[in-house]
């Protein structure tokens, strides 16, 4: 364990900061697992406008990469034109 009282409250704080992000993550996750389940396309394309502006926050924030955030949205935005 640290013995420092700085590094002690670093190890809070990226532990705080490890929870919010995995939280955000999932929450990414599950929304694209939900929006590939649609099958009817005005459904699928309303979510897509939210899980889109959910992806570039959380690219923005450094939570995920940009480019994976980017190959999500095309990935998605193929899938919602061919139904």
């Amino acid at each position: 364990m640290a013995n420092h009282k700085s590094s002690i409250k670093r190890i809070r704080q990226a532990e705080a900061k490890r929870l919010r992000n995995r939280y955000y993550a999932k929450t990414a996750r599950n929304a694209v697992r939900k929006l590939r389940a649609l099958t009817v396309k005005e459904e699928a394309s309303a979510m897509y406008v939210k899980v889109s502006s959910m992806l570039d926050k959380l690219a923005k924030k450094n939570i995920i990469h940009k480019n994976k955030a980017s190959n999500l949205k095309s990935k998605l935005a193929l899938r919602i034109n061919k139904l």
